[in-house]
């Protein structure tokens, strides 16, 4: 069967991870979140004490930065940021960077290369959009601003412990308009991708939802389906 390449895109809170994870696990798929790769960078840069706006000094961590996103776990220049990177403080980094262009630039050339062969489930915001605007199959998830700040305010990972749902929703508030309106690959869903709203489903029906998606793709190709779903 062919390995497909499967962008899943969305705002923060949508279920990408989650979603992403699990289908490339019921597929025997690498699951890569590129939005590790930024949320790196920008701890790099926080960590050597480089303004978040110098573009020029920023790009050039992204350029000269070995970065690994392998099995959940995130590594730059050898160290494990796994646990460090997911933070508010670096929620606000990983923001400031992914506005810089030419941050963009050297990331996306990395992640086409981790996906060139198929066999892949990259989440982000910018997959189906710019990083593969010809991948296999393209999921936007998306929620209600509602739903997707009471399900971060519950991840400790974000908010290092229980969070007021009034204080994570204005955070998503400012970081959707800044994804959306950013001139370097804005937020949005491409025009060939399924949108799924994720709002009241358990992850499990969202899961089997994308599932099917990836099914009528390799039967419409292959005229049949592998025995990983």
């Amino acid at each position: 069967m062919p390995a497909l390449i499967i962008a899943i895109d969305g705002p923060s809170g949508a279920g990408k991870g989650t979603v992403a994870r699990a289908v490339a696990g019921r597929l025997g798929y690498r699951h890569v979140d590129s939005g590790a790769m930024y949320r790196a960078v920008g701890w790099k840069a926080l960590e050597n004490g480089v303004p978040l706006d110098e573009e020029e000094a920023v790009a050039r961590i992204a350029r000269v930065s070995h970065i690994e996103v392998v099995a959940g776990v995130v590594r730059i220049d050898a160290f494990d940021v796994t646990k460090a990177i997911r933070t508010p403080e670096i929620d606000r980094a990983a923001a400031a960077v992914a506005r810089l262009p030419s941050v963009r630039s050297e990331l996306v050339i990395r992640q086409r290369a981790i996906g060139r062969n198929g066999g892949i489930v990259m989440e982000g915001r910018d997959i189906g959009t710019v990083v593969f605007p010809s991948a296999d199959v393209k999921i936007y998830l998306d929620a209600s601003p509602e739903e997707r700040a009471r399900r971060r305010a519950l991840d400790p990972a974000h908010t290092g412990g229980p969070a007021a749902v009034a204080d994570v929703a204005t955070a998503l508030t400012a970081r959707d308009q800044l994804d959306r309106t950013r001139a370097a690959s804005p937020l949005y869903a491409a025009s060939d991708a399924i949108v799924i709203d994720t709002t009241g489903k358990p992850i499990a029906q969202v899961v089997d939802e994308v599932l099917r998606i990836v099914k009528t793709k390799r039967g419409s190709e292959a005229g049949g389906y592998g025995s990983n779903v």
